[in-house]
């Protein structure tokens, strides 16, 4: 447990050590989800005020399907379709490094502190801090010396899935009403 609250704190501070660790590491998938897991717990215990405990499963579950969907991204554009000539990775590599850039979520817990608009606060600054410790991670695991096509493959993945997110919920949505507008 130690071992893991410190890599948390490294990946946080973006040492890109850590993430060159975890990359090679690969008895180091247990931690990764359970980085996920506790970003995302720390998330649902801070919306608890608005949204009740409930939320925490669908966060939880939620959280762990989109860093598998992104890592798969990452994997495809940053690794297949725009590698560097240095590029080498593979998925499980890609799923700790991002797994592990999930760390800066977990100050969303203070957003139980029952103070006004503190929740979006917090997620404004825990989102920005774990993207910007993706791109981190991105390069590393990719091998790349550009940090520019890191930033470049994170955003491509990014706007897929928010377009995948969007198409999904349209599509239930449209269920749940029954196909009528």
């Amino acid at each position: 447990m130690a071992n893991l609250i410190e890599r948390m704190i490294r990946a946080a501070k973006l040492d890109i050590e850590l993430y060159e660790e975890v990359e090679a590491d690969t008895t180091a998938m247990p931690q990764a989800v359970a980085v996920v897991v506790l970003s995302s717990i720390a998330a649902g215990i801070g919306t608890i005020n608005v949204t009740g405990i409930s939320s925490i499963v669908m966060v939880t579950i939620s959280a762990l399907i989109a860093w598998f969907v992104w890592a798969l991204l990452i994997y495809i554009i940053g690794g297949k379709i725009m590698p560097e000539p240095q590029t080498s990775t593979d998925l499980g590599e890609l799923l700790r490094t991002i797994g592990f850039s999930s760390s800066p979520g977990m100050i969303r817990i203070l957003g139980i502190i029952p103070v006004p608009g503190l929740y979006n606060i917090l997620s404004l600054i825990a989102g920005v801090w774990m993207l910007i410790a993706m791109v981190v991670a991105v390069r590393q695991a990719l091998d790349y010396k550009s940090t520019g096509r890191a930033i470049g493959v994170c955003l491509i993945g990014w706007l897929i899935q928010i377009l995948f997110i969007m198409l999904t919920l349209a599509i239930f949505s449209n269920s749940y009403s029954g196909g009528t507008n």
